[in-house]
C-alpha cells in the first residue's frame, strides 16, 4: 500500500509499504483523510524530541471500515474518526479515565507508524463512528479534542473572560470551545494573519506590540479568568502567566523542551491555579463531533488548505515554509 514516510529530517517520501495485520479485537480501516498537525511539520524538519527515523506520519485521521474483524460494534463501511493515542489502560492515571496521560502512552505516527497511508489497523476502542459528519470534517476531530480538552480540564463557566495565547489550529480550537463554554475571549498572536483569522472568526485579536493599547488594557483589566498557552515558544508560555488575574487559572496546552520559570512570590501573590493539558479522551471527542454536527464549528473555513496522498512529498515541504494564510491542510486519500 501507498503511505507516506520522512525517513530523516528534510526527506519524505511515497513509498510502498507492508499491508497492515490484524490481531485480536483489532478493526481494519480505510484511510480516506488526514489532517496535517504542526508535529508532522516538526518532525519534517527535524525538531521533534522523542521521534525515530524512518516514521509513516500521520495522527489526524478519518475513514472506513474495511474489516471489522468480528467487532460487534463496527460494520465494513462504516465512516470512523479515529483516536490516535493508544494507552495501557493498567497505569493509574488510565484506571482513573485519564488515558491521554498514560504513562507509557503511545500516538501513533509519533512513536509508531502512523496513518499518513491507504489504511491501518487499530483498536476498536480507538475508532468512534462518524455518522453526521464529512469524512473531511472527522479528520479533523482530534485537533480539536483537544482544545476541547484543555477548556474542559480549566472548569470554565459562562462570563468568564479568557486569553488563548497562539492563534494557530490548536489555540483556535481552544478558543472555539472556551466560547462554546460562554466565555468572552481574546486571542493573542504575534502573526498577523492569525490575528485577521482569529477576528474573522469573531475573537478579539492582538499582538504583542499591543499590549500597553488602551484596547487591550480595557480588555484584559486586572486580568484574565483564565489564560491558556497554545503557542509551543517558552518565552510566551514564561510570559502569559502574568496575563492572570488573581485567582485565576493558567493552562499549558503547548509543550516544548525547555524550563518554564516563573517567581514563586508572583505564583502565591494571585494563589493562581496552573494546570497542563495533554490530548484528549472519548468525552473530548463527543464533545467534538457533537459541535460540528450542530454547526457550531465552521470547519469549511478550517480547512485552508488541500492535497492528495501522491503530492504531499512536495506540498508538505513548502507548507512547512509557507504558513501564511494556512490552518489546516487535508490529505484526500
Amino acid at each position: 500500500m501507498r503511505a507516506i514516510s520522512c525517513i530523516a529530517p528534510g526527506e519524505i517520501v511515497l513509498i510502498e509499504a507492508p499491508e497492515p495485520q490484524l490481531q485480536p479485537g483489532w478493526v481494519m480501516v480505510d484511510i480516506r483523510h488526514i489532517g496535517i498537525c504542526g508535529t508532522d511539520y516538526h518532525i519534517y524538519s527535524g525538531h521533534h524530541p522523542f521521534l525515530q527515523y524512518p516514521r509513516v506520519l500521520g495522527h489526524e485521521l478519518s475513514g472506513v471500515v474495511a474489516d471489522p474483524n468480528g467487532s460487534r460494534l463496527f460494520a465494513a463501511g462504516d465512516p470512523v474518526v479515529i483516536n490516535p493515542y493508544l494507552p495501557c489502560y493498567e497505569c493509574p492515571a488510565c484506571r482513573e479515565g485519564k488515558t491521554n496521560c498514560c504513562e507509557t502512552l503511545s500516538v501513533i505516527g509519533i512513536h509508531s507508524d502512523g496513518g499518513m497511508a491507504e489504511r491501518v489497523v487499530l483498536p476498536e476502542a480507538n475508532l468512534y463512528k462518524a455518522d453526521g459528519l464529512s469524512l473531511r470534517d472527522a479528520a479533523m476531530v482530534e485537533f480539536l479534542a483537544i482544545g476541547a480538552h484543555a477548556v474542559r480540564r480549566t472548569g470554565l463557566h459562562a462570563g468568564q473572560r479568557v486569553l488563548v495565547v497562539g492563534g494557530g489550529p490548536i489555540g483556535l480550537g481552544v478558543a472555539f470551545f472556551a466560547g462554546i463554554a460562554g466565555a468572552e475571549v481574546t486571542i493573542l498572536d504575534a502573526a498577523a494573519d492569525k490575528r485577521q483569522s482569529a477576528e474573522s472568526f469573531g475573537f478579539a485579536a492582538f499582538g504583542p506590540d499591543a499590549l500597553e493599547s488602551e484596547a487591550f488594557k480595557a480588555v484584559r483589566r486586572t486580568g484574565f479568568d483564565a489564560v491558556f498557552d497554545a503557542t509551543g515558544s517558552i518565552r510566551a508560555m514564561n510570559a502569559s502567566l502574568f496575563h492572570v488575574r488573581n485567582g485565576g487559572a493558567y493552562t499549558l496546552v503547548g509543550v516544548i523542551t525547555g524550563d518554564l520559570v516563573w517567581p514563586d512570590a508572583e505564583v502565591h501573590r494571585r494563589e493562581l491555579t496552573i494546570r497542563a493539558s495533554r490530548n484528549a479522551t472519548i468525552e473530548d471527542f463527543d464533545h467534538v463531533m457533537a459541535a460540528i454536527r450542530h454547526g457550531r464549528i465552521p470547519t469549511d473555513r478550517l480547512a485552508t488548505h488541500a492535497t492528495s496522498l501522491d503530492r504531499v512529498p512536495q506540498d508538505l515541504p513548502k507548507w512547512s515554509q509557507e504558513r501564511e494564510g494556512l490552518i489546516k491542510a487535508i490529505i484526500t486519500v
